[in-house]
Order: C-alpha cells, then sequence, then structure tokens
C-alpha cells in the first residue's frame, strides 16, 4: 500500500475542494496529521468551508511536490471532531494555527478529518495510480 501519509507530511500545503449547492469550490489547506486512513485539518466554524463540508461532506485535498512528481489526492468524507487533545497538538505544532486561534477552548477552532475512501497519484516513473482504501 502506498504510504500516502509521508507525501502529505512531506507537502503539507495544497487545495481542498468542498461543494457549495452544485458548485465546487476550492481554497489554499494545509495538512496537520494523520493517523491510518485519518487525514486531519483545521478551520473556523465562522467560515464557509466549514458550513459547506456541514452541508455536504464529500471533499478532496490535493497536494503535490514542486516538480509535480509525486501528485496526491485524498478523496472522501470530513468528519468533525471535538477532541481537545486534537486541537492542542494541532496548536503545538503548527505556531502559525495557534497565533490564529490562541488555544483549543476557542470556540471558533474546528477540527476535522477526511476518511480517505480513496488515493490517487501521480508521478512521472509511475504515471497514475487509484488506491481504494
Amino acid at each position: 500500500m502506498l504510504d500516502y501519509q509521508s507525501i502529505l507530511a512531506k507537502y503539507p500545503n495544497g487545495v481542498l475542494a468542498t461543494v457549495e449547492n452544485t458548485k465546487a469550490k476550492t481554497r489554499v489547506f494545509q495538512y496537520l496529521f494523520g493517523d491510518g486512513n485519518k487525514v486531519y485539518f483545521c478551520t473556523s466554524s465562522e467560515k464557509a468551508v466549514y458550513r459547506q463540508l456541514q452541508d455536504n461532506p464529500c471533499c478532496s485535498f490535493c497536494t503535490y511536490a514542486p516538480d509535480f512528481s509525486p501528485v496526491l489526492s485524498v478523496n472522501g468524507k470530513a468528519v468533525f471532531v471535538d477532541d481537545m487533545e486534537l486541537k492542542a497538538r494541532a496548536l503545538d505544532e503548527n505556531p502559525g494555527i495557534k497565533s490564529i486561534y490562541g488555544s483549543a477552548q476557542n470556540p471558533a477552532f474546528r477540527i476535522f478529518y477526511i476518511d480517505a475512501e480513496e488515493i490517487e497519484t501521480f508521478s512521472f516513473a509511475d504515471g497514475p495510480q487509484t488506491f481504494q482504501i
């Protein structure tokens, strides 16, 4: 099986795609950490992306190396969790996020993971590949 978590850790910045009504929406996002088929992110409950994922949890996160080899997409459904340990970890490991939210008790600070159902990759060495999780 592909070690996609190591690719995400190496290239944490990417694009998260969601759905609003019937239109796709994308925005730059940062991968935080992973656990099995769970790929963690955070956002504010005051942002549109939070509402979009509440209305339709289907989403995709895509990241890539500077030379576009590899490109990785994680596809699945977003699941929000209210776990203070995960929030504290996100803040401890990401000073930029801590500067925005301050503490794990911030009511706007939300943690979610993509429950990875499918991983798509591309590399110049291996071409396109799809892995069902």
